[in-house]
């Protein structure tokens, strides 16, 4: 309407102000859900790209990350001479925490067997796999950050490990991964034999599902006692309900004080640009004019800065992913296209909930009062 674009672009620098307001709180919750959903992606990476379908771990353990799980002795075994098992590859892994430089830093290790296959790092950004005694492969955001290269030494609970390797894609910003042999997994913590997950494949032709049931069975001849069958996408969904428990609230908590934020700086400008043509509103209203149509005007306002900043917002976010991970890598801003969608929605209500006030004001607005003045 051009009523409204004329209150609204009359000061050009409250218009603005608007739109930035907008933008930043727009900015702001695109960067904390992508933030929460790049979480997300990271604590589940080595699932999503390990081998096989299903995960065999200690009775009782329903989270890789969340939990310590050692298989009784004999399970993988009895696994691998189960029918429709195809391969059941054992890993060994325990969280640590290293001495790097004087600074204390947790990782996830993982003990596997490379001539296996399918539980090692999936991506190299430098170097090799750990194929002799005492080497390891190193997340290379973590090498970066304490300059460590390959061919350097790192010390593991008192034995030390060349750095034959660096991988990508395996941190977090809570940890990092380091993969090393299994057997030296096992000599580090005095466990010869010891297994936490079998990351199970099914044969051709065998369900996941089908399988699963069949280790799971307690009366059948195939039961793994002490262990149970999970399939890796359930194990995957734990994981995420796991540490969503702990970060979800604060971040969906911080993303609600952004979105009123938007609506307060709306609604402050559209409030002032009403109070201030209040005399020409009552002439319109003193003319015929209907309440609706100044509702009409009111939420038009508020709509084209709420629509402006939403654009603006989406472009700031993208910028500030960018940058939060150029400085930050072990933070991954996960900005999805269904994320961004949810920008404008967002927008739009701020711009009606920005709007009830200045539309109060309208709908109390009496001509005569307003010539008396």
């Amino acid at each position: 309407m051009a009523i409204a674009r004329r209150n609204l672009f009359q000061d050009r620098m409250r218009f603005a102000l608007s739109v930035l307001g907008v933008a930043l709180a727009v900015m702001l919750i695109l960067v904390l859900t992508g933030l929460l959903d790049g979480t997300f992606k990271q604590v589940t990476r080595y699932l999503e790209n390990s081998s096989g379908s299903i995960v065999v771990a200690q009775s009782g353990v329903k989270n890789l990350l969340g939990a310590t799980s050692i298989l009784p002795p004999g399970t993988p075994d009895t696994v691998r001479s189960t029918e429709g098992v195809e391969r059941a590859v054992p890993i060994f892994s325990q969280f640590l925490i290293l001495d790097l430089h004087g600074k204390k830093q947790p990782v996830y290790m993982v003990g596997y067997d490379s001539s296996l296959g399918g539980g090692g790092p999936w991506r190299m950004a430098q170097g090799r796999e750990p194929q002799a005694e005492n080497e390891a492969v190193l997340d290379s955001v973590l090498a970066q950050k304490h300059e460590i290269a390959v061919g350097d030494e790192v010390a593991v609970m008192g034995r030390h490990f060349t750095i034959v390797g660096l991988s990508s894609d395996t941190t977090s910003w809570m940890t990092s991964f380091l993969f090393v042999r299994k057997v030296d997994a096992e000599e580090l913590f005095r466990t010869p034999g010891a297994t936490s997950f079998l990351l199970v494949t099914p044969t051709s032709g065998t369900g996941e599902e089908e399988l699963g049931d069949r280790l799971n069975d307690a009366d059948g001849p195939e039961r793994v006692t002490g262990a149970h069958a999970l399939l890796k996408s359930d194990m995957i969904a734990n994981d995420r309900s796991l540490f969503a428990r702990f970060f979800s609230t604060p971040l969906q908590l911080m993303v609600a004080v952004a979105f009123l934020v938007g609506v307060m700086v709306v609604g402050l400008v559209i409030y002032t640009a009403t109070v201030e043509r209040q005399r020409e509103y009552g002439v319109l209203k003193a003319i015929g004019a209907r309440n609706g149509l100044l509702y009409r005007v009111v939420l038009t306002q508020a709509l084209i800065a709420a629509v402006a900043g939403a654009f603006v917002g989406a472009g700031l976010s993208a910028g500030a992913a960018w940058a939060i991970m150029a400085v930050r890598p072990q933070f991954l801003v996960s900005t999805e296209l269904s994320s961004v969608g949810w920008a404008l929605p967002a927008a739009l209500g701020m711009a009606l909930l920005a709007a009830l006030i200045p539309a109060r004001v309208m709908a109390r607005l009496a001509p005569a009062d307003v010539f008396r003045r």
